[in-house]
């Protein structure tokens, strides 16, 4: 079998998850954090839309985690987002965190926002 080592450009890649963090890119983030192409922050959740939006030039999907189960995403929120050219899906974030993982090493314009689980 051959192996193939993936590279993720300058993307952040989710190396694992836990109980109230992230490790992305080798570093333990605490709480919900926002993925972009452009870098990593923290987001405040559902009630945090604005820099997703200032960065929407940079993605054509978003990938929201809502915890440990899948949650319906607020209307609101989808109808921001969705205004804005942004393709939403929303998974549980352990699937959003896989998938953001190879939809980047695909080199797909792809963010994430995760809440914890």
């Amino acid at each position: 079998m051959r192996i193939t080592e993936i590279t993720y450009d300058d993307s952040v890649p989710v190396d694992g998850y836990g109980p109230g963090f992230f490790r992305l890119g080798g570093e333990r983030v605490e709480g919900a954090v926002l993925l972009m192409p452009s870098g990593v922050r923290a987001w405040l959740g559902y009630g945090e839309a604005q820099p997703i939006l200032d960065r929407a030039g940079e993605i054509d999907v978003l990938l929201v985690g809502t915890g440990p189960e899948i949650a319906h995403l607020p209307a609101d929120l989808r109808a921001v987002l969705e205004e804005a050219g942004i393709g939403v899906e929303v998974m549980a974030s352990p699937a959003a965190c896989r998938t953001y993982n190879v939809l980047i090493a695909e080199g797909r314009r792809v963010g994430a926002a995760l809440l914890p689980v």
